[in-house]
């Protein structure tokens, strides 16, 4: 038997909308008490984030290929704001670049995912985020 998980908001910065149904999707089955807020670039976050009538995500599932404002840029910005650098930012992407993967990492980025294109392997990676989530919950102060 598992244990249910406990409610938290997700900010998804993803703009690929077949890929963003399949992370919601796959955080759906975990369980109902995920609020998911999809945006579909970096200005688009940015202004979702600085909103103040807005929730303060719990977790930030983050694209790094995107137009106008791309995951790299974001999360440069994200981990020098004294109010939003507590936010673990879990990043989603295609590109397994040795370049890429290091550079999310030297950003702070707290874990790197590669979308697999296999449904079963997305699916999982996505719970894996999750799983990571759950066990960062209890270390990060909440605002």
């Amino acid at each position: 038997m598992t244990t249910p998980a406990p409610p938290y908001d997700i900010l998804l910065v993803e703009d690929d909308p077949a890929d963003a149904m399949l992370i919601e999707d796959a955080l759906r089955e975990r369980g109902p008490e995920r609020a998911l807020m999809q945006v579909d670039d970096g200005v688009a976050a940015l202004d979702y984030l600085q909103n103040p009538d807005n929730p303060r995500p719990d977790l930030i599932v983050l694209d790094l290929n995107m137009p106008r404002m791309n995951g790299r840029e974001l999360l440069n910005v994200l981990k020098q704001e004294d109010r939003l650098k507590m936010i673990p930012v879990v990043v989603l992407t295609t590109s397994a670049a040795p370049d890429d993967v290091s550079a999310a990492y030297a950003r702070h980025a707290n874990a790197y995912v590669t979308k697999p294109v296999n449904l079963d392997d997305f699916t999982h990676a996505v719970r894996s985020i999750d799983a990571f989530y759950l066990d960062m919950a209890a270390k990060i102060p909440r605002d």
